[in-house]
């Protein structure tokens, strides 16, 4: 059995009806792209996105809540259209979260990557989610539903992201280290204290996280000690990134976790172990 076909805690769809979804990756995107709207899109769609939606979405982990808050805002199947206030209000995480929740439903081996897109700003590497999964002949894809609306202008089908336009982690961590990329050009580029090889090394565990089934928020985090500046990594920390960015093996994930959100504050969760009953 392929270990990405299985549902994690957090992809988990609970007890939705996908018979009437349709099966092939290029669909399933598009469902999934009707279904969100992104935090920062509200100018795309003339909507002016209410603060308590932010808030009231921001922490919503599991895509049993995704699903939740669609249902509470539209009772109606997940392939119908809806206006931007009927979406869930989500991040990149939450596009690839959910599309690879969809895939795995319906039979393809899926998992989420987090690593750094090229396509969003000019000589800027910006901090992002995609969806990576298996083809028959057992070599990855990866998808980006989020860019599937025609305002963003990809020079690329979204749907066959090219390699060199999304990185994931470990490869920018690789590249930051042997001074091919520079890290001040890696993370949020709008936000000048959020770039730099900590928060490559943040994602870095993310991503490796994601590959051992804990799908975290882009604001999680965990270990003994905060590291949100580059002063902040010793000798040690960079020693055991090297070695994780090459071998490329899951992390573990403890028990409870910081959440660094803005809408929420920092403070600690204690993540699920298991899916609630349906």
């Amino acid at each position: 059995m392929d270990d990405y076909l299985r549902q994690t805690v957090f992809s988990d769809p609970g007890d939705l009806d996908v018979s009437g979804l349709p099966v092939t990756a290029g669909q399933l995107a598009e469902t999934v792209r009707e279904l969100i709207i992104h935090r920062l899109e509200g100018g795309r769609f003339g909507y002016a996105i209410p603060e308590q939606r932010l808030h009231e979405d921001a922490e919503s982990r599991y895509v049993t809540e995704i699903l939740r808050l669609l249902r509470e805002r539209r009772d109606a199947p997940l392939t119908e259209e809806r206006a931007p206030h009927e979406r869930f209000v989500g991040t990149c995480r939450d596009f690839s979260l959910l599309l690879c929740s969809l895939l795995r439903a319906t039979g393809t081996p899926a998992r989420i990557r987090g690593g750094f897109a090229t396509y969003f700003v000019a000589d800027f590497l910006e901090d992002h989610w995609v969806t990576e999964y298996r083809l028959p002949d057992g070599s990855w894809r990866l998808v980006d539903p989020q860019v599937l609306h025609p305002s963003y202008e990809v020079p690329f089908d979204p749907l066959d992201v090219p390699r060199d336009r999304f990185l994931v982690a470990a490869d920018v961590w690789r590249g930051c280290r042997e001074g091919r990329i520079d890290p001040a050009r890696c993370g949020f580029h709008s936000v000048d204290r959020l770039r730099g090889l900590w928060l490559v090394r943040a994602r870095l565990l993310q991503d490796l996280a994601a590959l051992g089934g804990v799908e975290p928020l882009p604001w999680d985090g965990w270990g003994p000690r905060q590291v949100r500046d580059d002063a902040d990594l010793t000798e040690e920390d960079l020693a055991l990134l090297d070695a994780a960015a090459r071998n490329g093996e899951p992390v573990s994930v403890p028990d409870t976790i910081t959440s660094y959100t803005t809408y929420g504050g920092v403070r600690r969760i204690t993540l699920r172990r298991s899916s609630p009953p349906a």
